[in-house]
C-alpha cells in the first residue's frame, strides 16, 4: 500500500458510516517491489494504482511488452508504469466502465462500457499510446472510440412479460437475466489452445432468485479485425449505435445465478482455461463459488439452455474438472476473490487486484493495488501470493 498507514476513521458516504483508511502522503513507487518476488524479472510483486475520487476498481490489464498497467475505476481509465507512476488518465465517462483487456498486438485497451438509461452497450477502445497526461477527456481528446453491441441491447431490452420494466432485477424482463456487460478478454476460440485471438465479452446477469432462466453465464465472441468500420467517437449525451448486428459466436455456461454475472473474464495461456470471477449469487440450490473456469480444451456442444420459458438450445461451454465440486449440481469452482481485477501473465503468474476505500487530504477516494500470485490448482483457492 502506498503511503504510511495512520489510522482508521468512519466517514459518511451517502448517509452511511463507512470505515476508511487514513494515509500519509504517497511516496512514488513505494508499493512496487524492486524485484519480481519470484516471478519473471520486471514483474514487481505489487503495483499501486493510486487513489481516485471515483467508484471502485473494476478491472486491470498489464501490457508487459510496453511496460504499462491500465486500471478501470468505473468513470476513469488510469495508466501507470510497473512502478505505479501515473502516466495519464482518461476522464469524463458518465457510463459504467467495467473490465478491461489489452490487445498485445497493438497496445490498444478494450473495455466494457454501459449506458443503461440509454439502453446502449459498448466496447470502448482506448488508443493507449496517446494517453500521456492526467485529465484527458474521453470525448474531446481523441483517445477513445466505441463500438455498439446490438446483441447485448436486444437481450437487455427483451420484454418477457408484456411490459418492459427497465433497469431492475425485480422483473421477468431481460433475456437470460441480462443486465448488460462486464468481463472482457482476448483469447483463442473455445476448445483451442492457440490460433486467432478474438474478443470475448461476458454478460452481466441480474441476481433474481425467483426466476430459472438466469443461471448461465453468457459470453459473446467478436472478431475485431472488422471493427474499423464501426468504431466512432462517443458523444455521451447522444450515443451512437454503430456496431455489428450480431456476434460471431454466443456461448452459455451453467454456473448457477450470480450477482451481476462475470465481473472479470480472463484467458489463461498457462492452464488454457478461461477464468470467470464473479460476485456470489444468492439462489437456493447452487454452491455460489466466486471463481469459475471454462475448460479451454473442450469444444462447445449444442445443448439445451436450461430454465428458459420456451425450450431453447445453444452452444454450451464446459466447466473445468478442477476445483471444488458441488455434489448436488456437479458445478465446479473455487473460493477466490478476483472480481476487482485479474490478469493472467503467462507461466503460471497472475496479478490479482485489491480495492479499498481510503481518505487522502480529507477526500474519500477509491484505491487499487495488484499483487503477484502463482498457480497452485489447490482448493479452496487455486492461487497463492508471491513475495
Amino acid at each position: 500500500m502506498r503511503g504510511k498507514l495512520r489510522s482508521f476513521r468512519t466517514v459518511l458516504v451517502a448517509g452511511i458510516g463507512v470505515p476508511v483508511l487514513l494515509l500519509a502522503g504517497p511516496s512514488p513507487g513505494a508499493a512496487a517491489d524492486s524485484h519480481s518476488g519470484g516471478g519473471k524479472p520486471g514483474l514487481p510483486s505489487s503495483v499501486y494504482g493510486g487513489a481516485w475520487p471515483t467508484s471502485h476498481l473494476q478491472g486491470v490489464t498489464v501490457d508487459r511488452r510496453r511496460g504499462f498497467v491500465y486500471w478501470s475505476f468505473t468513470q476513469k481509465l488510469v495508466k501507470t508504469d510497473l512502478r505505479g507512476t501515473v502516466v495519464g488518465t482518461v476522464e469524463g465517462l458518465t457510463g459504467h466502465l467495467g473490465d478491461i483487456d489489452v490487445d498485445e498486438r497493438d497496445g490498444r485497451v478494450y473495455g466494457s462500457l454501459e449506458y443503461k438509461a440509454a439502453e446502449s452497450f459498448y466496447i470502448a477502445v482506448f488508443d493507449a499510446r496517446a494517453i500521456d497526461r492526467v485529465g484527458m477527456d474521453a470525448e474531446r481528446d481523441g483517445v477513445m472510440t466505441a463500438v455498439h453491441l446490438d446483441e447485448v441491447a436486444a437481450d437487455f431490452t427483451a420484454d418477457m412479460d408484456g411490459v418492459f420494466d427497465g433497469d431492475t432485477a425485480d422483473t421477468a424482463d431481460h433475456r437470460y437475466g441480462c443486465s448488460g456487460i462486464d468481463g472482457v478478454s482476448f483469447g483463442p476460440a473455445f476448445g483451442r489452445r492457440g490460433g486467432e485471438q478474438t474478443l470475448k465479452v461476458a454478460y452481466g446477469v441480474y441476481s433474481h432468485t425467483g426466476r430459472s432462466d438466469n443461471d448461465h453465464q453468457v459470453i459473446l465472441d467478436y472478431d475485431i479485425s472488422t471493427w474499423g468500420r464501426y468504431a466512432r467517437p462517443l458523444t455521451q449525451d447522444a450515443p451512437h449505435h454503430s456496431g455489428p448486428e450480431r456476434p460471431d459466436g454466443k456461448f452459455f455456461v451453467r454456473t448457477g445465478n450470480t450477482t451481476y454475472g462475470v465481473q472479470n473474464l480472463q484467458y489463461d495461456p498457462y492452464t488454457g482455461n478461461w477464468f470467470m470471477a464473479v460476485y456470489k449469487g444468492r439462489k437456493d440450490g447452487f454452491p455460489h463459488y466466486s471463481l469459475f473456469a471454462v475448460d479451454g480444451s473442450a469444444r462447445p456442444v449444442i445443448g439445451a439452455i436450461e430454465g428458459q420459458p420456451t425450450p431453447e438450445t445453444g452452444r454450451l461451454l464446459t466447466l473445468s474438472e478442477a476445483g471444488l465440486r458441488d455434489a448436488a449440481t456437479g458445478i465446479r469452482g473455487w473460493e477466490f476473490q478476483g472480481s476487482y481485477g485479474f490478469d493472467a501473465l503467462g507461466g503460471g503468474r497472475y496479478y490479482v487486484a485489491e480495492a479499498r476505500t481510503v481518505e487522502e487530504d480529507g477526500v474519500v477516494k477509491q484505491a487499487g493495488e495488484i499483487r503477484l500470485h502463482r498457480w497452485t490448482g489447490g482448493t479452496p483457492g487455486p492461487f497463492t501470493p508471491v513475495g
